[in-house]
């Protein structure tokens, strides 16, 4: 798709972002299982809800604008969550998996709180005052789920101390 205007770069953006999206409810749950911390695996569970409510915001950010998603998909995504897969293969199920996991899951919040960012700071430049209330929300959502891993990898590394 040819990116010529600041709508254009902000259909483009808001597809890979839905892709992105959509590759993650498919990777949390497996995320969760991997996990032996019980409070990791309920963040999993909790961010797969949160996912899902951001997925219907981006849908209620098309019923608002008349945009129309391009079908794409997400391969900064599709790269992360491979990442994640490898870990989940390579190491032993334990307190060393659920740190990898921890940090693979921190990638994933930081590419999804530069995303919507940026999709925010977009939308307000077109004047999408609502569609950019709605990238907010989700924008506090993932620093949000950002900081409760930070959290539970300071639990986790101070329980290994």
């Amino acid at each position: 798709m040819a990116r010529k205007t600041m709508e254009d770069l902000f259909v483009h953006a808001l597809s890979d972002i839905y892709s992105a999206e959509k590759q993650l409810t498919k990777a949390l749950p497996k995320l969760a299982r991997a996990s032996t911390n019980t409070a990791l695996a309920a963040a999993f569970t909790t961010h797969l809800e949160e996912t899902q409510g951001q997925i219907e915001r981006i849908d209620q950010i098309v019923e608002i604008t008349g945009l129309k998603l391009k079908r794409m998909k997400c391969v900064a995504m599709e790269g992360l969550v491979e990442e994640g897969n490898e870990v989940i293969e390579e190491i032993e199920k334990g307190p060393v998996l659920d740190a990898a996991l921890i940090g693979a899951a921190q990638k994933v919040e930081h590419y999804e709180i530069a995303s919507y960012g940026t999709l925010a700071a977009m939308a307000t430049k077109l004047g999408m005052t609502e569609a950019a209330q709605l990238l907010v929300e989700t924008l506090e959502e993932e620093k949000s789920t950002d900081q409760k891993l930070t959290l539970l990898a300071e639990e986790h590394s101070a329980g290994q101390a």
